[in-house]
């Protein structure tokens, strides 16, 4: 740390930077020369936590409880949360802590008086995998820009993914889940489908088996599970308790942490579809939702051009939705320069510089902190579990001095409850009875299936008919009349009617096509 006459000058100076007037979020207390000095505390304005945050050190370093600690205060203030719970050790935030002689020496080093209490909590699953009310979104809510990145296509497969929505919304055919799409695509590249798409360009044979590859592997990492209805309704995690605090809302994630593609592009989904469904709210006191985005290294990693603006769009556009958003990682170099650039708070737990790729990304990380009183390259390497390097915004929307802080023990339980206590909370929820059950209601593969079937019988049907009337002219006596030249088999089938309505009626259109949102996402209200 750098040297000062007087030891405890740069103290007051930083603890003034946080001295707001309006509501807020007590983090700690400084920590200066070493010492931990209770009667300055560090805080985080209430109103500002739509500026979106990030939550980055090495593992061990404490990111989950600073989560928690967070989470707690803001549901205790009113305003909904989401976590993702990717290790399984946050279902705790729904039950009062448990005291011990560690929270109570943590509570007196930072003049915390701390109490035990539980939030009100709501525990959710991807597609019913593991515990929790299952969330699932139909193929076509969720789009072709984020099916591509889980798919792993390149930009030219990703465009004709996009052709293939299109068609699919312009002609009303409803894409539920993956046998959906599946079916959409070998009809478009059939004989009888290349048709349909030359108006807006074509769906080569070749990309066409890539995707249907794609989608089979897809499948048989379990992905079945995740598509289908009832879709879940987003506005679900915007809720209050009845005693007005916000309820927290978990996303169970352990079953699925071999996944780590699909549940971090689900979790994109899941805040693009609020996004697309939120009015303009501009600076609210308060944020109507705060979404802690945990693994967010993984929602990068190999990610496309295009995909990366419409993530660094979605979250420079949301804040006016009211949507505050926590990237959760290890180093802020995890998170693409636009992205970060917009991350107002910062809470920076300990780095480790063991190689040569560590020490440069903790010279990275002290680059990205305003200028401070701190030597940030040692100090990052020395912080103890629990504490943290802390810049937010103000009441003014300024940055504030940086803070080695040492953090408040959360007051809920810091651990996973029991497998019985998180069943009875899942089942007792209102919410269970609505999106428990599965539905598999007619559809795309359902339509298209009905079509080839009663194109298939009227083939059958025609050519038993053509083969009846040639025996006919046979019997027939020569010299009365003049046959009518016989149509050929082709003619009759496609001429059927049945078989003619495969194009039609699979493209019958429901209403308007559907209006997607930056991610591709559907813009239809639920």
């Amino acid at each position: 740390m750098s040297e000062s006459t007087d030891p405890v000058a740069p103290a007051d100076e930083i603890a003034a930077g946080y001295a707001f007037t309006g509501p807020a979020l007590d983090l700690g207390a400084l920590v200066w020369d070493g010492r931990c000095l209770p009667d300055r505390q560090v805080r985080v304005p209430l109103a500002v936590l739509n500026r979106h945050g990030l939550v980055a050190g090495a593992t061990g370093t404490g990111k989950t409880k600073t989560l928690q600690l967070i989470a707690e205060q803001l549901s205790e203030a009113g305003v909904p949360v989401f976590l993702a719970d990717v290790k399984g050790d946050v279902s705790g935030i729904s039950a009062p802590g448990v005291p011990n002689d560690k929270i109570h020496e943590r509570a007196g080093e930072v003049a915390q008086e701390w109490s035990a209490a539980g939030c009100p909590a709501e525990f959710y699953s991807l597609g019913g995998i593991g515990p929790g009310i299952p969330l699932r979104a139909t193929v076509t809510g969720f789009g072709p820009v984020l099916l591509s990145k889980v798919l792993q296509l390149n930009q030219t497969q990703e465009q004709s993914l996009g052709l293939i929505f299109h068609y699919a919304d312009s002609k009303g055919l409803e894409l539920i889940d993956l046998k959906d799409l599946r079916a959409v695509v070998a009809f478009l590249v059939s004989d009888e489908g290349k048709a349909e798409l030359k108006g807006i360009g074509g769906l080569s044979t070749v990309t066409a088996g890539v995707i249907l590859r794609a989608l089979t592997a897809f499948e048989q990492q379990g992905a079945v599970d995740f598509f289908g209805e009832p879709e879940f309704d987003t506005a679900e995690f915007l809720r209050t308790a009845p005693d007005g605090r916000g309820v927290v809302s978990v996303l169970e994630l352990p079953a699925v942490q071999d996944k780590p593609r699909l549940f971090s592009t689900f979790l994109m989904w899941l805040l693009a579809d609020l996004y697309a469904d939120l009015p303009e709210v501009g600076d609210p006191e308060r944020p109507k939702l705060v979404f802690f985005f945990d693994e967010a290294h993984l929602l990068f990693h190999d990610a496309s051009k295009a995909f990366l603006e419409s993530i660094t769009q979605t979250v420079r556009l949301i804040r006016s939705k009211g949507i505050g958003v926590f990237f959760v990682t290890q180093t802020p170099k995890d998170v693409p320069a636009d992205v970060l650039a917009q991350l107002g708070n910062r809470v920076q737990h300990a780095l480790r510089a063991f190689t040569p790729d560590d020490a440069k990304a903790l010279k990275a990380t002290v680059k990205t902190f305003p200028h401070s009183a701190y030597d940030l390259e040692e100090l990052l390497t020395r912080l103890s579990t629990g504490e943290a390097v802390i810049t937010v915004l103000d009441e003014n929307g300024a940055p504030t001095p940086v803070a080695a802080t040492r953090l408040r023990a959360p007051r809920s339980l810091m651990g996973p409850i029991d497998a019985a206590g998180l069943d009875r909370a899942v089942t007792s929820s209102p919410l269970y009875a609505r999106y428990a059950r599965p539905i598999d209601r007619e559809s795309a593969y359902e339509k298209i299936s009905a079509e080839q079937a009663a194109a298939e019988a009227a083939a059958e049907r025609a050519a038993v008919a053509a083969e009846a009337e040639k025996e006919g002219r046979r019997a027939a006596k020569p010299g009365h009349g003049t046959a009518r030249p016989e149509p050929s088999l082709a003619q009759q089938v496609v001429g059927s009617g049945l078989f003619r309505s495969l194009a039609r009626s699979v493209g019958t259109q429901l209403g308007r096509e559907i209006s997607r949102s930056l991610f591709g996402t559907a813009r239809r209200r639920r």
